[in-house]
């Protein structure tokens, strides 16, 4: 006993600083502590009264009934004790809210990386930097980059994280090499567009489909102030939303292994390009020992998460040792590495797919993509955002320079497309969007995202039960000084609010759905009204979710006076 209590003692402060980092510190764990001091100290209360009983040298019959009435105390106060932890309430709560600490956890790491982003106050110093961090010398042209970027007061000078992270394999592979690759992939039916620079001009290649052509045009919009001075090169863009390259975990060591080879080996700095790049561009011969089978694979409408999701994760990892096929019960642990609690806290973390082997059933890029030509082998494809875990070469989204989803509020405060101060705006969330995740046939919209969402705000007669952190005092019209997780009915959802906060819906038709999965889809959600994109100014709050790829409506709503929710996709840009 002398020993149990401490160690008990020592846990019960372990466990209330756990929660305590993630912000569910109860009354329930203060209260077992303060039983716990009880009980300590009824054992230090024992132990020296046997101590001194013994000490006083008292007949054996008085120590008997003085260590009995010692005992005897210690049982009250045991009973007591324990008694009062198993009728504790169950929550008190906390006086701080966890997004508090999460807001407040962020605009410290936010400043942290502007400033490391922008450290650099001269050429010189930014050079000196792009060495020490990435172990390389900046390109041919660094210093007209430099210029171009400090004249337009760019807040990125020295980040160039996301760029190496993408191009990191690619020096695994010699300059030949990555040029035949880059020449394999174009086609109509490999669904890679083909764009060729030569002398300082842009121009698009034969093989791309019409209704894609805008992107391209796009990219020759985004490149026209500095394309003068790109070297002769032929460049391949993924055409579809979905991305294309994931390498497999056993490949991974060797290719970065000779990319980390390369580091610095290029002793003398080029200040230009090689001289007529235009004819190492003209490869007749494109067989290829390393890839000869051909570049792509039609994945379109099968499972892809064990194929080529998590193909990159180690074998140990939870996503390639383990399937989950409870898909109505929520993996708590698959989400804790990345979670406070019932909050995401780690936003990077959140996108990797190797801890989460539920996500194979909570996407639709995962369940059922409508347009996936993957690769396992190493091309150098161009992709507007990608997957965890996919090698693609990210680039800036040609949708917000096409003007395809562009914040254009009327000036007229009496105009439906206005957009009000904050204060003004209707309390609602919004979000209007299509079924375009992925292809459902068999039942895989019941996991996707975009379904899911409308589900969860709309279906109010659910009898599910949702864990949601909230005030203390519900009933009360003053403010909540703690706040603590309740468990409830979706039925009982709407009774929290005054009035109806959520206008989340689907629009035009139920779309990329085969059989019976488009009139099960229709009779669960119904049809909302659609809305003009102006229109989205007028609400306060405003839902932005990936499809099947990114979504293109971020950049406008954080430039409007709402408030953007991005909800965790598995899409990068």
């Amino acid at each position: 006993m002398c020993m149990y209590i401490p160690v008990a003692y020592a846990n019960a402060i372990a466990l209330m600083r756990s929660n305590s980092d993630s912000d569910l510190f109860s009354r329930r764990n203060s209260s077992i502590l303060k039983r716990l001091v009880i009980l300590t100290v009824g054992a230090i209360f024992y132990f020296q009264a046997s101590q001194s009983i013994k000490i006083q040298g008292s007949s054996p019959k008085t120590r008997l009934y003085g260590r009995a009435s010692v005992i005897t105390i210690c049982c009250v106060i045991l009973v007591l004790s324990s008694w009062s932890i198993l009728h504790s309430p169950a929550s008190e709560g906390v006086r701080t809210h966890p997004i508090d600490r999460l807001l407040s956890a962020a605009s410290v790491q936010h400043d942290a990386w502007l400033h490391q982003a922008s450290a650099s106050k001269t050429l010189h110093e930014c050079t000196t930097e792009y060495r020490r961090r990435y172990k390389r010398h900046p390109p041919p042209g660094f210093d007209a980059w430099y210029r171009y970027a400090t004249e337009r007061s760019s807040v990125i000078i020295d980040d160039f994280d996301n760029l190496m992270d993408d191009l990191h394999l690619f020096w695994a592979i010699k300059p030949a090499e990555i040029r035949k690759r880059t020449l394999r992939v174009f086609g109509d039916w490999n669904e890679v567009a083909k764009l060729s620079i030569r002398s300082g001009k842009a121009e698009i290649g034969p093989d791309v489909k019409p209704t894609h052509r805008w992107m391209l045009d796009g990219v020759i919009a985004m490149m026209s102030n500095y394309v003068d001075r790109i070297p002769d090169m032929d460049l391949g863009f993924n055409i579809n939303d979905e991305p294309r390259i994931a390498i497999p975990y056993r490949d991974l060591p060797s290719l970065l292994k000779d990319s980390a080879s390369n580091e610095l080996s290029q002793l003398t700095v080029l200040n230009k390009f090689s001289n007529d790049r235009a004819t190492s561009w003209d490869i007749s011969d494109l067989g290829d020992q390393e890839t000869p089978d051909a570049p792509f694979t039609d994945q379109s409408f099968l499972p892809s998460f064990h194929t080529y999701g998590s193909i990159s994760c180690p074998p140990s990892s939870r996503a390639r040792r383990s399937h989950l096929w409870d898909t109505r019960t929520l993996c708590t642990t698959c989400a804790a590495p990345h979670s406070s609690g019932i909050f995401l806290s780690n936003w990077t973390l959140s996108a990797s797919p190797c801890h989460q082997p539920d996500l194979a059933h909570l996407h639709g890029f995962y369940l059922s993509p409508a347009a996936f030509k993957p690769s396992h082998s190493l091309y150098p494809i161009f992709s507007q955002s990608k997957a965890n875990g996919y090698v693609d070469i990210r680039y800036p989204s040609p949708w917000n320079y096409m003007d395809k989803a562009v914040y254009a509020p009327s000036p007229n405060a009496s105009d439906p497309h206005y957009d009000p101060p904050f204060s003004e705006k209707s309390e609602t969330l919004f979000w209007r969007g299509a079924t375009s995740e992925g292809l459902s046939r068999f039942g895989e919209w019941q996991g996707m995202a975009r379904q899911r969402l409308v589900h969860l705000a709309n279906n109010h007669t659910s009898s599910t039960r949702y864990s949601i952190f909230l005030p203390n005092n519900l009933q009360s019209q003053k403010e909540s000084s703690s706040y603590s997780t309740h468990s409830m009915p979706a039925s009982l959802l709407p009774a929290l609010f005054s009035h109806n906060i959520t206008d989340i819906g689907l629009v035009s038709k139920i779309d990329r759905c085969w059989d019976s999965d488009c009139p099960s889809q229709a009779l669960e959600f119904g049809l909302s009204d659609p809305a003009d994109f102006q229109s989205h100014w007028r609400r306060k709050y405003l839902v932005d979710l990936d499809g099947a790829g990114f979504s293109g409506r971020f950049i406008p709503f954080l430039q409007s006076r709402c408030l953007p929710f991005k909800v965790a996709g598995v899409f990068r840009e």
